[in-house]
């Protein structure tokens, strides 16, 4: 995935932030295709993915700061 990416748009792109560093546009244009939330259903207490689903979590930046998950749970309690 990172490779399609880069190669999809490189840090050489003409689109820039005057400073946050050459990778900074880049970053924000390949987020554009993967999004910044996600919705995962959990059954009985586990993740309900099918069998080749998993979850990403990517950095597009080469010198990135601190990041935070952010994690809600929706849903009912069952007794």
């Amino acid at each position: 995935m990172e490779m399609f990416l880069t190669q999809l748009v490189p840090e050489s792109t003409s689109f820039k932030h005057s400073c946050e560093g050459p990778d900074d546009m880049p970053a924000h244009i390949k987020a554009c295709f993967l999004g910044s939330s996600l919705t995962i259903p959990i059954t009985d207490g586990q993740l309900n993915l099918g069998t080749w689903q998993g979850i990403w979590l990517c950095e597009h930046r080469n010198r990135a700061g601190s990041r935070k998950v952010i994690v809600t749970i929706n849903g009912v309690l069952q007794e």
